[in-house]
This record gives C-alpha cells, sequence and structure tokens, in this order.
C-alpha cells in the first residue's frame, strides 16, 4: 500500500495499536491522551474515523462485539505492521513543524517581557509535567521515554528562551 493517503494520524493509530492490541477506538483515545498528544496534537473523533479506514484499508482488522455496546475491536494486520515498519525505518522526515502562538506573537511584534511571566510558567508546567510521565513509563516502551526526554529538552529550552526576557533582558 502507498502512503499517499496515510498520514500522522494514521501512524498514530496504528501504533496505538499495536502497543495496546486488541483495542477499542475508546482505549485509543485513553492512550493517546497520556501519551502522543504531549507532542501531536489530534482530535479523539480522528481516531474513531482513523482506525475504521485503516480497517477499510485493510491496515487493521476490525471485530464488533455481538452483544453489550457493540464496540469496534481492532488488532493490527500483517499489511499494518509493515506500513508502520516501513514508516519508522524511514529515517528522512517531513519537514519539521513547530506550532507555537507566542512565536508567531513575537514575529507580528508582541513585547517579549511581556510574555515572559505566562510563558515561564507555562514551560515549567509543561516541564514538570514531562518528568513526572517520565517517571510514570519507567520500564515500559523505550520510545515513550525517549520522546519524553525529546519533549523536555524543548521545555527547558524554552525557559532559557523566556527566562531571559522575565529578568529584563533583550
Amino acid at each position: 500500500m502507498s502512503d499517499s493517503r496515510l498520514t500522522e494520524a494514521s501512524y498514530i493509530v496504528l501504533g496505538l495499536v499495536e502497543q495496546l492490541e486488541p483495542a477499542t477506538p475508546y482505549d485509543l483515545k485513553r492512550l493517546a491522551a497520556r501519551s502522543t498528544v504531549n507532542f501531536w496534537t489530534m482530535r479523539h473523533t480522528q481516531i474513531y474515523t482513523e482506525s475504521a479506514r485503516l480497517a477499510e484499508d485493510g491496515l487493521l482488522s476490525e471485530e464488533r462485539e455481538l452483544t453489550g455496546r457493540k464496540r469496534r475491536v481492532y488488532r493490527i494486520t500483517d499489511a499494518g505492521r509493515s506500513e508502520l515498519d516501513r514508516w519508522r525505518s524511514d529515517a528522512g522526515a517531513r519537514d519539521y513543524e513547530f506550532r507555537d502562538v507566542a512565536t508567531l506573537k513575537l514575529f507580528f511584534g508582541a513585547d517579549p517581557k511581556e510574555m515572559a511571566r505566562e510563558q515561564v510558567r507555562r514551560h515549567t508546567e509543561l516541564l514538570r509535567n514531562y518528568e513526572s510521565l517520565l517517571e510514570d513509563v519507567a520500564g515500559g516502551p523505550p520510545g515513550w521515554a525517549l520522546a519524553l526526554e525529546h519533549g523536555i529538552a524543548h521545555e527547558q529550552a524554552f525557559l532559557s528562551f523566556w527566562s531571559r526576557f522575565e529578568k529584563g533582558g533583550d
């Protein structure tokens, strides 16, 4: 299968299913809330629609419960695992996408000294959250710890930048 229709959301769903299987979309939403949403925004409704689409494409298998809530239960197929493995092994990545409202405001002339206190507060909060999550994933999948370490490094850089304005510097 070509990856022309696969997006980062596709790979998130495939990866989460691989880690949880079997998994319902609700299970995926809960795991994403504790993991990938810390660095990749994805609406929870997207998890439901993407799961169904990947099942249609044969990258996930889908079973429906026969009684009760008749939830959909997904497993990754061999084709899905191959796609996920191909994506993981591709060292080339799309351009880095950096979306930060504070940076956008700076670009358009906001005063960094006026923004600094709130930015330091927010990035300190995020740093503490990532550090706490890192403790929680000890013994878990190595990729989780590495992603958190990467997030921690970003937050430390943000704090370094904003702290200099909070202290009155330029």
